[in-house]
């Protein structure tokens, strides 16, 4: 087992999480000879800076995560797409490492799991501010009855009663419709 220290290459991340550049990426590689090439297997550790999506506090931790590759000699078989290539004697680990550290990270890192965020209306941090709350705002597609609401000095609506129909009462369509009588 190789062990390396190496500086952490650009862009290694996503917009709100990520291993800063320059910052210590510790490997530990395994490198086995196989029929189609070189199998590159191992872990690699960082520590990730980033931004919780929903209160926007600064979140550090650290990652570790496994990878493999396989290194196909340049006059093997193997198809293009299925394994990077030797160059000479070189692999090159970056896009493997950079593959394995991007595909860990959470789509939305939080900074803890019951993380409230912010309040939509003012921002305040409702992790701060647990008891945090707004007066009820109308809604000013329905300000107009709002003062239908205060002529009458209630605040409650009355349902109208559903009219139940009367068993003895007819259709008006009906009516004289179905007398012989008026049939001439």
């Amino acid at each position: 087992m190789l062990t390396l220290s190496v500086p952490a290459p650009a862009d290694l991340g996503t917009e709100v999480l990520g291993v800063l550049e320059g910052s210590t990426l510790e490997l530990q590689v395994r490198l086995e000879a196989v029929v189609e090439g070189v199998l590159a297997s191992g872990v690699v550790q960082a520590r990730l800076v980033g931004e919780c999506v929903r209160c926007l506090e600064p979140i550090e931790q650290d990652v570790s995560v496994e990878f493999q590759e396989l290194y196909a000699y340049p006059d093997s078989d193997v198809e293009d797409d299925e394994a990077s290539r030797l160059e000479g004697d070189l692999l090159d680990l970056e896009s493997t490492v950079r593959d394995a550290v991007i595909l860990s990270l959470p789509f939305q890192p939080l900074c803890r799991v019951d993380c409230p965020g912010l309040c939509v209306r003012c921002g305040v941090r409702l992790a701060d501010e647990p008891e945090h709350r707004h007066e009820a705002e109308i809604d000013p597609r329905w300000s107009a009855l709002a003062r239908f609401v205060a002529e009458e000095g209630s605040t409650e609506v009355d349902a109208p009663d559903e009219l139940s129909p009367d068993e003895n009462s007819t259709d008006d369509r009906d009516e004289g419709a179905g007398s012989s009588g008026d049939r001439t």
